[in-house]
């Protein structure tokens, strides 16, 4: 995609801003590719300016440049606004690059072919049919920035709790990354009763929110930690939002890991969604994968390796696992989920 980018004489515009829009630009300006302008939706243009640019509403960048080359720069999983892009991409030469939500890597052609051989392994162990389609529509997805290889691979949540991982009444339920618990209001609605939730979020604002909206479950366990491959107290910037993360010079946040948090106890299903920190989560669960070998459902889009390293390390602590792959309906690639069962 980035090559073909160069190569067109159309100018250039972003559509969103934000932290997606700085990556995608910096991207660009190291291929030599400058920017026309910004465009935003409706409501979100008034007095804006983005990278010195002052923010236009597309109506008004179409009829100054007419044919243009459009960069989605923002995530969304509403069908509106989903449905919204792909009229623009209609009417307009659209892609939705991928950039990384953490880390620095971007998947670029040769990324992927110095990738080739751990792609193959993961491609190769996958479980379905459905599951394969998924990575090489993902792959391929990442390559082009073309979003109906996305819209053709996706799956609703429904089915991967269904068919997947098939929730009881027994479980023994832990949610890493558990933001305001709507993920533990998920795994209720598929599972009915539970045995115990555990449940992990390291911002204090979220973890606010997550106290009250969890208040009167029974059996109901949060700790304010990181999931983490140890016990650590690291910088953390946080933001009452799902983009809290690891980072130098923010306040100083407790993490530790699944094995010392459980101390041997059983647990049937982890739910895993933190922020680009999965692999060191994985590794700081390997005890408790080999004593009780529990379901996952590990986040796998947060970093370009993660579509790879992540299935791959938790097949070498238990070969036995059977993993899956799914992508929920968003834009860009930031629901790819891995099921290990």
């Amino acid at each position: 995609m980035w090559e073909k980018l160069k190569a067109t004489g159309k100018p250039f515009l972003l559509y969103g801003m934000g932290d997606g829009a700085e990556k995608i630009d910096a991207e660009l300006k190291k291929r030599e590719i400058p920017i026309a302008g910004v465009f935003a939706s409706e409501g979100f243009t008034r007095g804006q300016e983005f990278m010195g640019c002052p923010v236009t509403d597309y109506r008004t960048a179409r009829e100054r440049y007419g044919e243009m080359v459009v960069l989605v720069c923002f995530g969304t999983h509403r069908p509106e606004v989903m449905a919204q892009i792909e009229k623009l991409a209609g009417e307009q030469e659209l892609y939705a690059p991928d950039v990384p939500v953490a880390g620095e890597e971007i998947f670029t052609r040769e990324y992927a072919k110095a990738h080739r051989e751990e792609l193959g392994r993961v491609y190769g162990l996958l479980a379905d049919d459905h599951s394969r389609k998924v990575l090489r529509d993902v792959v391929e997805y990442k390559l082009t920035g073309d979003i109906k290889l996305l819209r053709g691979c996706e799956s609703e949540p429904r089915e991967a709790w269904e068919s997947i991982l098939r929730p009881g009444k027994e479980e023994h339920y832990m949610d890493l990354g558990a933001y305001t618990g709507d993920t533990i209001a998920e795994f209720i609605g598929y599972a009915g009763e539970w045995r115990r939730i555990t449940a992990l979020e390291p911002d204090p604002v979220t973890f606010a929110k997550l106290e009250r909206n969890t208040a009167g479950l029974h059996d109901c366990i949060l700790y304010r930690l990181g999931a983490y491959s140890r016990y650590a107290r690291l910088p953390f910037a946080g933001g009452a939002g799902r983009g809290s993360h690891l980072a130098a010079g923010g306040a100083m946040t407790e993490l530790d890991s699944v094995d010392n948090i459980l101390c041997g106890q059983t647990v049937r299903l982890i739910n895993m969604d933190v922020e680009g920190m999965e692999a060191e989560a994985i590794a700081g669960m390997a005890k408790t994968l080999r004593r009780h070998r529990p379901k996952l459902l590990i986040a796998g889009y947060h970093r370009s390796e993660d579509l790879w390293r992540l299935p791959l390390e938790v097949l070498a602590i238990r070969p036995e696992y059977k993993v899956y792959v799914r992508h929920y309906p968003c834009l860009p690639a930031w629901a790819v989920n891995f099921y290990s069962v």
